[in-house]
């Protein structure tokens, strides 16, 4: 099974405890395609008396079908509130700011009532790595002002952010905690690019894939790589895909790893449609794995 805890992530997670104690409202950003498993179960135990919204970015590579659902299981199931985001666009942004611009104005009336002066809201972005929370920062704040990269971890240190004379933001490195709880959701974030490349086998990684896909629809596989029909086994299914897209070595022999990785990028990129690898109906037993994880 992939494991994953660099000692920079650590680090992290250790001042984020600090940094809690700062804000009043936490925004946590995770992937539309496996909206519990890019969440971080321990980064949500140490929320506690802060306000909560959860913002599901990607939507456009996520299945539409499945975006209000998971919008609808947050609300009612957890209270939260939650927004779907493309990051690309800026799509769903402006109910964000709605939301922060509400919480502002309970938490300034407040104060007003004790004769104190409003402050600007105290918001803070968390995330594991590569869910676009620089990106968010930058559609709220409204210019370049973090570092975005397809590196996992790639945003350094912690910045404090004056997006607007009320919201104030204070971002973070992503956090992902140091041993998955299942082997499925360690390949979804490894599919979904939430851990480094180089730390996963590319082959093991598609052949999830295609298994996760053949569960959804066989017919994208089909039709994405002009395929007659699938073999029974995902190890045989990567060999078809490696010839019709040539990936050939000497000899004649199928090379697996460079068709891995076009149809791991191919679902990265969208290119075989709108994807979504949870269900909600699946999040309670998807939660229940973190809570067994010793």
């Amino acid at each position: 099974m992939i494991q994953w805890y660099p000692g920079h992530m650590a680090k992290a997670k250790r001042i984020l405890k600090e940094d809690l104690k700062l804000v009043d409202i936490v925004i946590e950003v995770a992937d539309a395609r496996v909206p519990i498993s890019s969440q971080n179960p321990d980064l949500r135990k140490l929320i506690n008396e802060q306000a909560k919204v959860t913002v599901l970015n990607k939507k456009d590579l996520a299945d539409p079908a499945y975006n209000q659902k998971w919008i609808n299981y947050f609300q009612k199931q957890t209270g939260e509130d939650a927004v779907l985001l493309n990051s690309l666009t800026g799509e769903g942004v402006s109910e964000l700011k709605s939301i922060l611009n509400n919480t502002y104005d309970q938490i300034a009336s407040k104060l007003s009532k004790k004769g104190r002066n409003p402050r600007r809201l105290r918001a803070m972005i968390i995330g594991i790595p590569n869910v676009g929370k620089s990106a968010l920062i930058n559609l709220l704040a409204g210019s370049n002002i973090t570092t975005i990269g397809n590196k996992p971890g790639v945003t350094r240190g912690r910045q404090w952010v004056n997006v607007s004379k009320k919201v104030r933001l204070l971002d973070t490195p992503g956090i992902l905690w140091p041993k998955f709880s299942s082997e499925d959701k360690a390949y979804k974030l490894a599919l979904t690019g939430a851990v480094d490349n180089d730390i996963f086998d590319f082959e093991l990684a598609a052949y999830k894939l295609i298994k996760f896909i053949i569960e959804i629809n066989e017919d994208i596989l089909l039709d994405a790589y002009s395929l007659d029909y699938l073999e029974a086994h995902p190890y045989d299914i990567l060999a078809d895909i490696a010839r019709k897209r040539g990936c050939l070595m000497t000899g004649g022999k199928v090379d697996r790893n460079r068709a891995a990785g076009i149809i791991i990028n191919d679902f990265r990129d969208g290119r075989l449609g709108q994807i979504t690898l949870e269900k909600p109906a699946e999040a309670e037993n998807l939660k229940a794995a973190d809570h067994n994880e010793k």
